[in-house]
């Protein structure tokens, strides 16, 4: 996945103002490149989980049968930018990508970028433009 760095800091901008709850929302690629960051709410808001909101679970679906390559992201803001196993678990579209923004460090957050498929977790590089 490619990115700007505006759009990482998009990301973590956003896992900051909701810490210390976990933040949710999208991103929107061609490609492999991302043309959209959006933010949407966290139903469960909680530092120990997330939900999108229906409204957005429902764009996110229609941009995938678009053709468009769908990644979701949200923040840990105690731990690190891997899948917990509540993440793999909840993890039911297999061809999305799913990104994880950590705060863990303070002065040093982070975002990875992974494909959960039937248990299975690989990473995925973040490359950016």
């Amino acid at each position: 996945m490619r990115m700007t760095s505006d759009q990482w800091h998009r990301m973590v901008d956003h896992a900051a103002r909701e810490a210390p709850n976990e933040c949710c929302g999208y991103v929107r690629a061609r490609e492999g490149r991302v043309e959209e960051v959006a933010e949407a709410g966290n139903l469960r808001r909680s530092p120990y989980g997330y939900e999108l909101d229906g409204a957005t679970l429902l764009r996110v679906n229609e941009l995938d049968d678009e053709g468009w390559e769908v990644g979701i992201y949200h923040s840990h803001p105690r731990s690190s930018a891997e899948p917990s196993q509540t993440d793999i678990n909840l993890a039911t579209y297999p061809h999305w990508t799913y990104l994880i923004v950590s705060l863990a460090q303070p002065d040093a957050a982070s975002v990875r970028a992974w494909r959960i498929a039937d248990g299975r977790v690989e990473e995925e590089p973040i490359d950016f433009e």
